[in-house]
């Protein structure tokens, strides 16, 4: 099975709150690395900080997340 590329909107969604990422990492308890990473899909988050992240930006999982492009 090819492995497939997850696209988010962690960045757009965290400047739409004017939010640092050190700020939404403090907030969800991971590290501004761990955010970074995240935005830059260099890493894909555990279902724990997908649940933190929807629930903290008050959006579902879905519009965060993606298998395909949000463009």
């Amino acid at each position: 099975m090819d492995e497939q590329q997850l696209y988010n909107r962690i960045a757009e969604l965290r400047a739409a709150r004017a939010l640092s990422q050190q700020q939404l990492a403090d907030t969800i308890g991971v590290s501004r690395k761990t955010i970074s990473t995240e935005e830059t899909s260099r890493f894909t988050p555990s279902v724990l900080i997908a649940l933190q992240l929807a629930h903290y930006l008050d959006v579902p999982v879905e519009q965060i997340f993606s298998l395909s492009s949000f463009r």
